[in-house]
């Protein structure tokens, strides 16, 4: 089963999140909602994949995508920015970033998950 870490700042978006992965069939072992706790949770559990919300309050989650990366060394477990935001608005930063690719927060789901994973394109 695909291991998941979530980094959101809403603690509504990371319950409604873990109910949509968990029923589709990807097992969420950890959720953070702040830099520090994204970086202690993913060098714990050592996720498949994390999740890294664009805009982390106060916070970047491009930045600190890079910073797990880092933090991963020569293996880093795939990152997917999310958002509420469309890819549009953040193509360029996206692109420079070490994640794998974009999810629109209203497109989460295992099969979307996966397809990034897998290298497919989607929404």
């Amino acid at each position: 089963m695909l291991r998941c870490l979530i980094v959101d700042d809403s603690t509504r978006f990371l319950e409604v999140a873990r109910t949509v992965l968990e029923r589709d069939g990807i097992s969420v072992v950890g959720t953070a909602s702040t830099g520090a706790q994204a970086l202690s949770l993913a060098a714990e559990l050592r996720p498949d994949v994390t999740l890294v919300d664009i805009d982390l309050g106060g916070e970047s989650g491009l930045r600190l995508a890079r910073r797990l990366a880092e933090q991963a060394g020569g293996a880093p477990a795939p990152i997917i920015l999310i958002s509420i935001h469309s890819e549009e608005d953040y193509a360029d930063l996206i692109a420079a970033s070490p994640a794998i690719g974009f999810l629109p927060k209203t497109a989460l789901s295992g099969a979307a998950i996966r397809g990034k994973l897998d290298g497919v394109s989607g929404p």
